[in-house]
């Protein structure tokens, strides 16, 4: 596998994300994955929050009404909101203030809107058949120092391999292991991208052994297939505890991989598990 950073210009609030992608790109090879940083793609649609105090009460409200579950920052020795959003847990629901052009660029209104669009404008103007498009962010990882880069959206290419049923060297039969390549593949482009002042939000991904391209953007049930219900989760005993708070964005899977309002300020993880079920 080979992972190549690639430059563009400076990215600023509602430039032309596709001119900056065909700009960038002199060519795309067959079988190949280009990665796209989410904050890029959220500051050409204007997808941020105005920046006027610059408070921590101020980024804590915008996190607060992005987010679909947070806990309290007070629980946080650095005081920061853990929150789920779009079936990724991560510190403030994914909001920056790093290279954002003075604003919180928030996620992406639509990432997988996204990616599909990238896609078929990547595969017309090069008139390329297997392309994968990722669309990721950065976020930390449990018990572990830095940032490890993570997916939001896929397109174009299957993002788990399900290797259960297959033997290992000594014939023991795999039960529960799947592969996950988009965030894989995430983690990898991550590293030749940075994290600071590099400047490079894209990352063409190549010669690629694993990947399994798909002539089609992923359908709902696909997608689906990615998450994983709280009460599934290896990490239930950890999930189920935390003090989550109700946010402000208007569908929530809280963790258990259904959507449904969140007009209620409060829930605990065992009410989310109860109202799931029904």
């Amino acid at each position: 596998m080979k992972a190549t950073g690639i430059k563009t210009p400076i990215v600023h609030i509602g430039d032309n994300l596709e001119k900056i992608l065909l700009d960038a790109l002199p060519n795309l090879p067959e079988k190949s994955i280009l990665v796209v940083t989410c904050k890029i793609i959220a500051l050409s649609e204007g997808s941020v929050a105005e920046r006027k105090l610059a408070t921590k009460k101020e980024k804590w409200a915008v996190v607060q009404q992005q987010a679909e579950l947070y806990t309290d920052p007070g629980q946080s020795q650095y005081n920061l909101m853990l929150t789920v959003k779009d079936q990724i847990m991560a510190v403030n629901a994914g909001i920056d203030e790093s290279n954002a052009d003075g604003a919180y660029v928030l996620f992406p209104k639509n990432a997988y809107a996204s990616a599909e669009k990238i896609w078929r404008l990547l595969r017309d103007h090069y008139q390329i058949k297997q392309l994968g498009v990722l669309i990721i962010d950065s976020k930390t990882f449990p018990l572990k120092w830095g940032t490890i880069g993570t997916a939001l959206a896929y397109c174009g290419f299957q993002p788990v391999n399900d290797r259960r049923g297959e033997k290992d060297l000594f014939g023991y039969e795999m039960v529960m292991t799947k592969e996950n390549i988009a965030e894989g593949l995430a983690a990898a482009a991550n590293v030749e991208m940075g994290e600071v002042a590099e400047q490079k939000p894209l990352c063409l991904i190549e010669n690629l052994e694993k990947v399994v391209f798909q002539d089609h953007p992923p359908t709902p049930a696909e997608i689906e297939e990615l998450n994983i219900s709280i009460v599934d989760d290896v990490y239930a005993p950890v999930l189920t505890k935390a003090n989550w708070q109700k946010g402000g964005h208007h569908q929530s899977k809280n963790l258990s991989g259904k959507s449904h309002s969140t007009t209620s300020q409060q829930a605990s993880a065992k009410e989310m598990i109860h109202h799931s079920s029904k």
